[in-house]
Protein backbone atom coordinates (compact mmCIF):
# COMPACT_ATOMS: atom_id res chain seq x y z
CA UNK A 1 0.00 0.00 0.00
CA UNK A 2 1.30 3.46 -0.87
CA UNK A 3 2.13 5.93 1.87
CA UNK A 4 -0.83 8.14 2.81
CA UNK A 5 -3.56 5.94 1.34
CA UNK A 6 -5.97 3.79 3.31
CA UNK A 7 -6.70 0.23 2.34
CA UNK A 8 -9.97 -0.15 0.43
CA UNK A 9 -12.94 -0.71 2.71
CA UNK A 10 -14.75 -3.94 1.90
CA UNK A 11 -17.69 -2.97 4.12
CA UNK A 12 -16.56 -5.00 7.12
CA UNK A 13 -14.65 -2.14 8.74
CA UNK A 14 -16.11 1.13 10.01
CA UNK A 15 -15.54 3.96 7.61
CA UNK A 16 -12.67 6.15 8.80
CA UNK A 17 -12.83 9.78 7.98
CA UNK A 18 -9.78 11.95 8.17
CA UNK A 19 -9.63 13.98 11.36
CA UNK A 20 -10.56 17.58 10.76
CA UNK A 21 -8.61 20.29 12.48
CA UNK A 22 -10.51 21.83 15.39
CA UNK A 23 -12.41 25.03 14.73
CA UNK A 24 -10.39 28.03 15.83
CA UNK A 25 -11.61 29.55 19.08
CA UNK A 26 -12.66 33.18 19.29
CA UNK A 27 -9.45 33.70 21.28
CA UNK A 28 -7.42 32.54 18.28
CA UNK A 29 -9.61 34.32 15.75
CA UNK A 30 -9.20 37.72 17.36
CA UNK A 31 -5.43 37.36 17.76
CA UNK A 32 -4.73 35.58 21.04
CA UNK A 33 -3.34 37.02 24.26
CA UNK A 34 -1.97 40.17 22.64
CA UNK A 35 -5.40 40.99 21.22
CA UNK A 36 -7.11 40.34 24.57
CA UNK A 37 -4.60 42.64 26.29
CA UNK A 38 -5.21 45.38 23.71
CA UNK A 39 -8.98 44.90 23.95
CA UNK A 40 -9.04 45.24 27.74
CA UNK A 41 -6.75 48.27 27.69
CA UNK A 42 -8.92 49.96 25.08
CA UNK A 43 -12.11 49.00 26.93
CA UNK A 44 -11.01 50.82 30.07
CA UNK A 45 -9.75 53.78 28.02
CA UNK A 46 -13.23 53.99 26.50
CA UNK A 47 -14.76 53.79 29.96
CA UNK A 48 -12.55 56.68 31.11
CA UNK A 49 -13.33 58.78 28.02
CA UNK A 50 -17.08 58.35 27.53
CA UNK A 51 -19.53 60.49 29.50
CA UNK A 52 -22.10 57.68 29.17
CA UNK A 53 -19.77 55.42 31.16
CA UNK A 54 -19.19 57.70 34.15
CA UNK A 55 -21.55 55.68 36.31
CA UNK A 56 -19.91 52.33 35.65
CA UNK A 57 -16.41 53.81 35.82
CA UNK A 58 -17.26 55.13 39.28
CA UNK A 59 -17.90 51.53 40.39
CA UNK A 60 -14.17 50.84 39.92
CA UNK A 61 -11.24 52.10 41.93
CA UNK A 62 -8.98 54.88 40.66
CA UNK A 63 -6.19 52.40 39.91
CA UNK A 64 -7.37 49.82 37.38
CA UNK A 65 -4.20 47.69 37.27
CA UNK A 66 -5.60 44.77 39.31
CA UNK A 67 -8.99 44.96 37.58
CA UNK A 68 -7.36 44.86 34.14
CA UNK A 69 -5.14 41.93 35.13
CA UNK A 70 -8.11 39.85 36.29
CA UNK A 71 -10.30 40.85 33.33
CA UNK A 72 -7.58 39.88 30.84
CA UNK A 73 -7.30 36.44 32.42
CA UNK A 74 -11.07 35.96 32.57
CA UNK A 75 -11.72 37.23 29.06
CA UNK A 76 -8.91 35.19 27.53
CA UNK A 77 -10.31 32.02 29.06
CA UNK A 78 -13.92 32.95 28.20
CA UNK A 79 -12.86 33.35 24.57
CA UNK A 80 -11.28 29.89 24.52
CA UNK A 81 -7.72 30.69 25.53
CA UNK A 82 -5.70 29.15 28.33
CA UNK A 83 -7.53 28.65 31.64
CA UNK A 84 -5.52 31.29 33.51
CA UNK A 85 -8.47 32.74 35.39
CA UNK A 86 -9.97 29.51 36.71
CA UNK A 87 -6.60 28.00 37.57
CA UNK A 88 -5.92 31.01 39.82
CA UNK A 89 -9.37 31.98 41.08
CA UNK A 90 -11.65 28.98 40.53
CA UNK A 91 -15.05 29.13 38.89
CA UNK A 92 -15.82 32.68 37.73
CA UNK A 93 -19.18 32.95 39.54
CA UNK A 94 -19.48 36.11 37.50
CA UNK A 95 -23.00 37.09 38.50
CA UNK A 96 -22.31 36.47 42.18
CA UNK A 97 -19.11 38.54 42.05
CA UNK A 98 -21.03 41.45 40.52
CA UNK A 99 -24.08 41.42 42.83
CA UNK A 100 -22.58 44.17 44.99
CA UNK A 101 -22.73 46.52 41.99
CA UNK A 102 -26.05 47.96 40.81
CA UNK A 103 -26.38 46.74 37.23
CA UNK A 104 -29.48 47.76 35.35
CA UNK A 105 -30.17 48.51 31.72
CA UNK A 106 -28.20 51.78 31.75
CA UNK A 107 -25.11 50.12 33.23
CA UNK A 108 -25.36 47.21 30.80
CA UNK A 109 -25.73 49.58 27.87
CA UNK A 110 -22.78 51.75 28.96
CA UNK A 111 -20.60 48.65 29.38
CA UNK A 112 -21.59 47.41 25.93
CA UNK A 113 -20.98 50.83 24.38
CA UNK A 114 -17.41 50.78 25.68
CA UNK A 115 -16.88 47.15 24.67
CA UNK A 116 -18.20 47.67 21.14
CA UNK A 117 -15.86 50.63 20.65
CA UNK A 118 -12.94 48.63 22.06
CA UNK A 119 -13.70 45.65 19.80
CA UNK A 120 -13.94 47.89 16.75
CA UNK A 121 -10.61 49.48 17.58
CA UNK A 122 -8.72 46.25 18.27
CA UNK A 123 -10.26 43.33 16.34
CA UNK A 124 -9.76 43.41 12.56
CA UNK A 125 -11.91 40.36 11.69
CA UNK A 126 -15.41 41.86 11.43
CA UNK A 127 -17.17 38.50 11.69
CA UNK A 128 -15.23 37.45 14.78
CA UNK A 129 -15.73 40.91 16.27
CA UNK A 130 -19.51 40.73 15.85
CA UNK A 131 -19.73 37.16 17.17
CA UNK A 132 -17.75 38.12 20.26
CA UNK A 133 -19.86 41.22 20.76
CA UNK A 134 -23.12 39.28 20.51
CA UNK A 135 -21.89 36.74 23.07
CA UNK A 136 -20.80 39.59 25.35
CA UNK A 137 -24.18 41.30 24.95
CA UNK A 138 -25.91 38.15 26.11
CA UNK A 139 -23.56 37.87 29.08
CA UNK A 140 -23.96 41.56 29.95
CA UNK A 141 -27.72 41.20 29.91
CA UNK A 142 -27.43 38.21 32.26
CA UNK A 143 -25.40 40.34 34.68
CA UNK A 144 -28.29 42.76 35.29
CA UNK A 145 -29.41 42.66 38.91
CA UNK A 146 -31.86 45.58 38.83
CA UNK A 147 -35.33 45.43 37.26
CA UNK A 148 -35.89 46.98 33.85
CA UNK A 149 -36.71 50.64 33.96
CA UNK A 150 -35.34 51.58 37.32
CA UNK A 151 -34.46 51.02 40.92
Amino acid sequence: MRQGYAAPNDGTQPLRRPALPPEPTPFTRIGGADAVDALVERFYAEMDARPEARGIRALHGANLAATKFVFKRYLGEWLGGPPLYSSERGHPRLRMRHLRFPIGEAERDAWLLCMRAALEATVADATAREEVFQAMASLADHMRNRPPGGA
